[in-house]
């Protein structure tokens, strides 16, 4: 994948799959350094220990469409190649936690690519589910929880086409000064 936030996208579905109600995406950002750190957890079915030692294995998938589970392998492989590392925990019952890091200013780290429009787009797709979204560079912090929108929305879905319009921008307003200290935006 060339953008990390499709790797965001495909590990954030692997939650939804999960059964998972609620998903926390964060990002943080500590330019002193030299470190990005990207975090993606929630509370769905979880894994057992001897298929979480395993999932980084592109030959390793609870798919039944295909033989092959590419998202965790790459995003290891993204963060590795910058001298960063992929670390994964699950609990069965309990939920998952990836967190990947990369080393900001090296050659190979990927661009970030639109995460306002990655997030916005899976609060879309899944209206019914709880996602809180964090970016934190250089102790600078925004936090968006569909929580707190749905209750301003006043039972208005979030799979309407003008909210997922208006939740974008709004993430990318209030973000896009932040994720810029990354310099892979």
């Amino acid at each position: 994948m060339q953008e990390l936030s499709m790797n965001v996208l495909d590990v954030a579905q692997n939650s939804v799959d999960a059964g998972a109600s609620l998903i926390g995406i964060s990002l943080c950002i500590a330019t002193a350094q030299k470190r990005m750190t990207l975090t993606i957890t929630d509370n769905g079915h979880g894994m057992p220990p001897e298929f979480a030692a395993r999932v980084t294995d592109p030959f390793c998938t609870s798919r039944t469409s295909r033989k092959v589970g590419l998202g965790l392998p790459f995003l290891k492989m993204a963060a590795e190649l910058t001298g960063g590392c992929l670390t994964l925990e699950s609990e069965p019952g309990k939920g998952t936690t990836v967190c990947a890091v990369f080393t900001l200013g090296h050659i190979d780290l990927a661009p970030l690519g639109d995460m306002s429009a990655t997030v916005a787009g899976l609060i879309q797709c899944n209206p019914s589910l709880d996602f809180i979204y964090t970016v934190e560079a250089d102790g600078e912090r925004f936090c968006a929880d569909t929580r707190e929108v749905r209750e301003v929305l006043d039972g208005v879905s979030l799979a309407e086409p003008q909210i997922a319009l208006w939740l974008r921008d709004y993430l990318h307003e209030n973000t896009e000064h932040l994720l810029q200290r990354s310099n892979a935006v």
